[in-house]
């Protein structure tokens, strides 16, 4: 009868025994008990980490994952324990293990394997000394920052039977830490999940999130667990890619892409998407994916990284299924940079398929769309959103100098325009309460303008024409196209969060805090703008007392905030209690000299009405100069 014979892709790790002779040289009897213990042992505990052992030979063991994380948690696990187990023996018949894990297409017949990749892990457990782990180039970048490990490169390898290098790295557990507990099913049942690894990967998405008025430079803090319902819409949070190009200064590409897929999957409206400020918070943080994923109540986690050298960048991602811990998916694509616009289309069309989600309307279009085809001016772009970040006068003026280049180059490159407008319209918010010059939002404003003849259903190029009209001080403008960026991308957290500052400005209290607590839900690692707003619609409802509470939360996340001080101040005031209202104004006066009544009336974004006049009375009241 011919044998059941399968293919796929999936990650091997061989263990071997160390000088086994010369344990049965000791005690032959007691070597092979030992030994046998030993692979039983490290066999539960493969099958606690969802591998599946497919054969012990002689010596060696050869086991399966889907996940590189697994497997190595699986091999520093295992030789962790075995290390404290050897310690408890009073003798020389003492079982170590070297360990090597490898990545690559594997057959299987009959519980057999073969394949190079079962060749390479044999070889690569070579490198490793007696308790140690080695693994591929290629599984080492797939395995996410967040986890408590420490590699060492041990450069290009050369083996027997095969043409090429191979990169290889040493892998060990941070001093004072544990390897990860296994998750999901994988941990409740101890056994393995069947599940294929099917060949998708996620690279450069069309979208990019260019705008972070709301994120960048300020401290975040976690929000209490969101679990979703089982009437909940698929959910998904996207962690920052790995860069692992070898230069530190090339994470601004990997942080481009990270933020291009939260872009897109944030415009289809039957799947909620976590904000980039929540899952940029996890960068570098020692998590499991299911605690990270009860943290932001999603159902799904993406993680990957990139690695761009030359001429040609290699893209590798992992979607994970967060109860379980079960890879759904995962991959590994090795192009031009030249190619990255249709490698984009490509895989925004596997991430739909894969997550079985139904576009509706224009929904397809505007995922698909394609904002330049320059590679040189949309790697400009993306340098000029890493300044831009910085949110620092001087790198604002920097951030301004790529996006002109980016336009020299791409004169079509309608988002930008969208994000000179905005940088433009930054320089002018950091520095109104010192008199800027308003031509910075006629500048500001005529870019933005370019870009909506361009690209009029971008959603980011609709929120930096809201932000843009607000300074401008044209309100129910600033509102119309927010509302159009939300509609256009119904998880744009910040754009929620806009349009609830916009109707803060217009004192219509009640849709502010509605539109607030929705930006939350999608931003649970939100920063202080979410407080502060929410304290501003307390005090447009005259309901001064549940104003401080947010507006105290958000000077917690930053103190050197003008904003929710004033309105804190004004809150005081309000309350009579002068004592608190006179120290935030002298706070006021030292943190911003030269501020006043008549500057902030001239600047200040505020609709003329009752809570506008209300406001400036308090702060009169609590002892800021006219």
């Amino acid at each position: 009868m011919q044998a059941r014979r399968s293919q796929k892709l999936a990650v091997i790790l061989h263990a071997d025994v160390v000088s086994s002779t010369t344990l049965v040289r000791h005690d032959d009897a007691l070597a092979h008990e030992r030994i046998q213990d030993a692979f039983r042992r490290f066999s539960d505990t493969i099958k606690a980490y969802a591998g599946v052992v497919h054969e012990l030979r002689g010596d060696a063991l050869v086991a399966l994952f889907d996940r590189a994380s697994d497997a190595v948690c699986a091999a520093l696990g295992f030789q962790s324990d075995n290390a404290q187990f050897n310690a408890r023996l009073g003798d020389e018949v003492l079982p170590q293990f070297r360990v090597g894990i490898s990545m690559a297409e594997v057959i299987i017949a009959d519980r057999t394997l073969t394949g190079t990749g079962v060749v390479l892990a044999q070889r690569l457990e070579q490198l490793a000394p007696p308790g140690g782990v080695c693994l591929q180039g290629a599984a080492y970048e797939t395995l996410p920052q967040r986890l408590p490990f420490i590699y060492r490169s041990l450069g290009d390898q050369t083996f027997k039977g095969f043409d090429a290098p191979v990169r290889a790295y040493a892998v060990s557990l941070t001093p004072g830490k544990g390897a990860p507990a296994p998750q999901g099913r994988a941990a409740r049942k101890g056994r393995w999940l069947a599940a294929a690894v099917v060949g998708v990967g996620i690279a450069v998405a069309g979208g990019l999130a260019w705008l972070q008025p709301w994120t960048a430079g300020d401290e975040t803090r976690l929000a209490e667990p969101r679990v979703p319902s089982a009437s909940d819409q698929p959910s998904i949070a996207v962690l920052p890619f790995t860069n692992m190009s070898g230069d530190p200064e090339q994470e601004y590409f990997s942080d481009g892409i990270t933020e291009d897929i939260i872009t897109d999957l944030s415009q289809i409206s039957s799947l909620g998407v976590i904000a980039r400020n929540s899952s940029f918070a996890y960068r570098n943080t020692p998590t499991t994916v299911t605690d990270l994923a009860e943290e932001l109540g999603v159902e799904y986690v993406l993680e990957g990284s990139v690695r761009k050298i030359g001429d040609r960048v290699r893209i590798t991602a992992q979607l994970v299924e967060a109860t379980s811990g079960q890879s759904l998916w995962a991959e590994r694509y090795d192009r031009r940079l030249a190619d990255i616009f249709e490698l984009q289309d490509e895989i925004r069309n596997k991430i739909v398929s894969a997550l079985s989600i139904e576009l509706i309307g224009e929904e397809a279009e505007h995922l698909f769309r394609r904002s330049t085809n320059s590679f040189e001016a949309y790697d400009l772009f993306l340098q000029g959103v890493r300044f831009y970040n910085e949110l620092t006068l001087e790198s604002l003026s920097q951030a301004e100098a790529l996006y002109r280049k980016a336009i020299a180059l791409d004169p079509e490159f309608a988002r930008a325009y969208g994000a000179l407008g905005i940088t433009l319209g930054r320089r002018f918010q950091i520095d109104f309460t010192r008199a800027a010059p308003g031509i910075l939002l006629d500048e500001a404003m005529d870019m933005i303008e370019k870009a909506v003849a361009i690209e009029p259903t971008s959603p980011q190029v609709q929120w930096a024409l809201g932000y843009v009209h607000m300074w401008r001080q044209e309100f129910e403008q600033a509102a119309e196209a927010i509302d159009k960026a939300v509609t256009l991308s119904p998880n744009y957290a910040d754009g929620w969060g806009l349009l609830s500052l916009i109707n803060n400005q217009l004192g219509r209290g009640e849709q502010a805090l509605r539109f607030i607590r929705k930006a939350k839900a999608l931003n649970p690692r939100y920063t202080w703008e979410y407080p502060y707003n929410e304290g501003r619609a307390y005090y447009n409802l005259h309901e001064y007392e549940k104003a401080i509470k947010p507006l105290l939360a958000a000077l917690e996340r930053n103190e050197n905030s003008l904003y929710p001080r004033l309105y804190l101040t004004a809150s005081y005031a309000r309350l009579d209690r002068s004592e608190d209202a006179h120290w935030e104004v002298a706070r006021l006066e030292v943190m911003f000299p030269g501020l006043s009544l008549a500057r902030l009336r001239s600047t200040f974004p505020i609709a003329a009405g009752e809570h506008g006049d209300r406001f400036f009375e308090d702060l009169r009241t609590a002892g800021l100069p006219n």
